[in-house]
């Protein structure tokens, strides 16, 4: 039986005017699996995950989520994809732990699963303790954390990230590595823009940029 990869790229390639902004680039993310983009700055890593959101068009070349064109208007496209791209907006006067509940109530409803997943994620990502606090009143390390426990709490069947290790140390890169490895091991598919070794060596499998 043939799989059908989750993410895929066939030649995919943006130009702006006479600049390269992603070189041709052909790869397959299947379910389960962790890929890592890798490349210089510069050499296209943000664009490819952006064209896998639908928010930056291909000049040539096609992406596709489960074997169709990219459409985030597209409920089961919105459900199947998670991403930490673009800053996520977060709410000043709601606390961490709010505010994961409430991006779980959306995707869960008011269930004890809703409850439940988002105090494994915030436990998971060393959150628990900070639950109370207010965005502003965490360090960046932590804000970063937060940010992956809003984007992994909710369903997803692929995973877009751009350097999660932004802002975190050693320890809390290790973490990250194992739980997307983890998520990966339950059918999760990702890709990661990184140049952290740590999340490199989790991978399964890269694409080389540049």
């Amino acid at each position: 039986m043939t799989v059908v990869p989750v993410l895929a790229a066939d030649g995919a390639t943006v130009t702006l005017g006479d600049t390269m902004l992603l070189a041709p680039t052909t790869f397959e993310v299947a379910p389960g699996e962790l890929w890592c983009v890798t490349g210089d700055n510069g050499t296209g890593k943000t664009t490819l995950l952006r064209a896998f959101l639908g928010s930056r068009g291909l000049t040539a070349g096609s992406v596709t989520v489960t074997g169709e064109p990219v459409d985030m208007a597209e409920p089961r496209h919105r459900r199947l994809v998670a991403s930490l791209v673009e800053p996520i907006p977060v709410a000043r006067d709601m606390t961490l732990r709010e505010q994961v509940t409430l991006v779980a109530a959306s995707w869960y409803g008011n269930s004890a699963e809703t409850g439940e997943r988002t105090e494994r994620i915030m436990e998971r990502l060393g959150l628990s303790s900070l639950g109370d606090r207010f965005p502003h009143q965490v360090s960046s390390g932590q804000s970063q954390l937060f940010s992956l426990a809003l984007t992994l709490v909710r369903p997803s069947g692929a995973v877009l990230l751009d350097e999660p290790e932004r802002h975190l140390d050693g320890h809390r890169v290790d973490l990250v590595a194992t739980l997307l490895a983890e998520r990966a091991g339950e059918g999760t598919a990702f890709l990661v823009a990184t140049h952290e070794p740590a999340l490199v060596d989790a991978c399964d499998g890269r694409v080389e940029l540049g």
